[in-house]
């Protein structure tokens, strides 16, 4: 069944004169038809968010906490229709669309409650000098102004809170564009916000072509821009527009590091388990999926059959089957993509031990050994289900092999030696280590983000609220303290 969706301009339904096709990258049937506005409709979007910045970030904490909680709840009682909706637009495994609705219940939740608490003050003295004897400072955060917040395909649900949910909980009106193949589970946050009693103008959803966007990115009243993408996407829209705050979530290659210390047969199952499931979740289009698994030299060759054997368990097919791990990628072009780049590895010499086939816009769970360090697929982020297998000599040499690369987002360290998780802490140059997992865990309430071209700045609720926000300095005078 398929319907026609209308965005959300500036909080209320609106149509334009053209609509686009949201087609399923599993069998390619219709999903829904949505509207696409006109300039004058995102022109009236942009000035209504820029006409309410002063009146939303004055409204009351308990105002915008209400209405975050509303979509938290609202997100419970649809799990299933949009866990549904999700798996049809992205292609998706529906078991995993769930998980995304929930962590979405999680976003709001969150921001909800750090709204209540957020903002309310730090007082400092200032009589440590004589000049300072009978004043007070007082410091609170207030927005820079309105968002426009930019959210990719992978997670079209949960980066989309991201976006929105920081920015209600701080008062900063907030433009979301959704991108343009899984547009409908961003318009679903729309309808949800529409339910609420926030301020005309605080908040749109538009599906913006990105051929239409340099002109948004560029207009001086959404002086932040929250964007998550591909590093070449978010670098470019950064130097465009030097002079505005941006928050870029970017690309990664992420490492599996399994030690020596952690090489009992149940460790090396327990890391050959997590390591097949997160290198091909979502199809491997997760910027903390596994892709790299760093193998101490003691334990590769017991490891490696068995991520091969666990690789081999995962079920792909039909994405509306609860039973199916691992469904197409969004695209029959991404799965070509993919497909390129391993050809052009196992041509160099790469060994290929599972996987290696595509079908349309599928691609098999994919692992490789011995890839040379100057492939593609050794250098840049594949963003499909392929995993590549090094063996190294001991931890240091474990440790360069992780920061060989431009990208820096999350590392995984398997090891039961809390001496070495603070090594690891200290030497990776990433913006988050996981001990005893793959990198792939992200909880939606810590800060998230990288180091070199991973990316600027940290999201996570009460981390995107900081970065929307400005510290402003009251100082009082003439007190008797």
């Amino acid at each position: 069944m398929t319907s026609t969706h209308a965005f959300w301009l500036a909080g209320r339904q609106a149509t334009g004169e053209a609509t686009f096709d949201v087609t399923s990258p599993w069998d390619g049937r219709l999903v829904g038809q949505v509207a696409v506005p006109t300039d004058a409709q995102i022109e009236e979007a942009v000035a209504a968010a820029h006409a309410v910045r002063d009146e939303f970030a004055a409204t009351p904490a308990h105002v915008r906490a209400a209405a975050l909680d509303h979509v938290s709840r609202r997100l419970v009682e649809r799990t299933e229709e949009i866990a549904q909706l999700i798996s049809a637009e992205n292609g998706k495994p529906v078991k995993w669309a769930r998980g995304e609705v929930g962590r979405a219940v999680s976003v709001f939740r969150f921001a909800a409650e750090e709204a209540r608490r957020f903002n309310g003050g730090e007082a400092q003295r200032l009589d440590t000098d004589a000049g300072g004897v009978g004043r007070l400072a007082l410091t609170r955060r207030f927005p820079k102004g309105a968002v426009l917040g930019i959210a990719p395909f992978n997670f079209p649900l949960n980066l989309c809170a991201h976006k929105i949910a920081p920015a209600i909980a701080v008062g900063a009106p907030i433009i979301l564009k959704p991108a343009p193949a899984t547009p409908l589970s961003g318009l679903i946050l729309g309808e949800l916000l529409a339910e609420t009693e926030l301020p005309a103008g605080s908040w749109s959803v538009l599906p913006v072509p990105n051929d239409r966007m340099p002109a948004l990115v560029q207009d001086e009243r959404l002086p932040v821009i929250s964007f998550t993408g591909s590093d070449k996407v978010g670098y470019a829209i950064m130097d465009s527009v030097p002079r505005k705050h941006c928050t870029l979530e970017l690309g990664g290659n992420g490492a599996a590091v399994v030690l020596g210390d952690f090489g009992s047969e149940q460790d090396l199952d327990w890391a050959a388990t997590r390591i097949a499931t997160f290198s091909n979740y979502q199809g491997g289009q997760s910027c903390i999926s596994v892709q790299r698994v760093i193998a101490d030299a003691t334990v590769y060759d017991r490891l490696l059959p068995k991520i091969v054997a666990a690789v081999e368990t995962q079920v792909t097919g039909d994405p509306s089957d609860s039973a199916t791990d691992v469904g197409p990628l969004v695209s029959e072009d991404a799965a070509k993509r993919v497909e390129s780049w391993v050809e052009e590895a196992v041509q160099a010499g790469a060994k290929l031990l599972a996987g290696g086939k595509r079908d349309g816009a599928s691609y098999a769970p994919t692992v490789l050994a011995d890839v040379p360090a100057d492939t593609t697929l050794a250098c840049e982020e594949v963003f499909g289900p392929v995993l590549t297998v090094k063996k190294v000599d001991g931890e240091a040499e474990a440790f360069a092999a992780v920061n060989d690369s431009k990208y820096g987002l999350q590392a995984g360290v398997f090891t039961h030696d809390v001496q070495t998780a603070f090594r690891a802490h200290r030497a990776l140059e990433v913006g988050g280590v996981i001990i005893g997992d793959v990198p792939s865990y992200r909880a939606d309430q810590m800060p998230y983000g990288g180091a070199k071209q991973s990316g600027v700045g940290r999201e996570g609720v009460r981390y995107a609220m900081d970065d929307y926000t400005y510290e402003r300095v009251l100082v009082l005078t003439g007190l008797a303290l």
